[in-house]
């Protein structure tokens, strides 16, 4: 599904210098962190690095997601958390590419609601949908 116009309420604004071996902050300086390479890559590991970054936002945004999910379907997700695992790896072409697998925990609901309303979440998160048909999302609920 391609998104031929929006409605924007937001636009976030950073800038990196190094790539993924120096700084990124964004425009009002709530976010200035150092990147670097992780270890497994052959880096530092000293600073965060982009697929932090990105499984952290994606589990944010997937969080809000649930929680909107969970209101209309009125289900009871006080204490769930969201966990996004962002995977960096070689292509067949040679590129780079990346694997997520997003894992939530709702403790108040039974399995096979967790699990629907994952799946209904995933449906409605900006990075999902960003996401989807591009790289490989796995959705896990307990």
């Amino acid at each position: 599904m391609t998104i031929q116009h929006i409605d924007v309420a937001y636009t976030a604004v950073a800038t990196a210098e190094n790539g993924r071996d120096g700084r990124v902050s964004t425009d009002d300086g709530a976010l200035d962190v150092v990147v670097n390479p992780p270890k497994a890559m052959g880096g530092s590991g000293a600073g965060t690095n982009p697929e932090q970054l990105f499984a952290a936002g994606y589990s944010a945004c997937f969080q809000g997601a649930l929680g909107v999910v969970a209101r209309q379907e009125k289900a009871d997700i006080t204490g769930s958390t969201v966990t996004a695992s962002v995977s960096i790896g070689r292509t067949e072409a040679g590129g780079f590419g990346l694997e997520v697998a997003i894992s939530a925990s709702i403790p108040n609901v039974d399995t096979v609601t967790a699990q629907a309303l994952v799946e209904k979440a995933h449906q409605v998160c900006p990075y999902s949908n960003a996401t989807r048909g591009n790289i490989k999302v796995e959705l896990s609920a307990g």
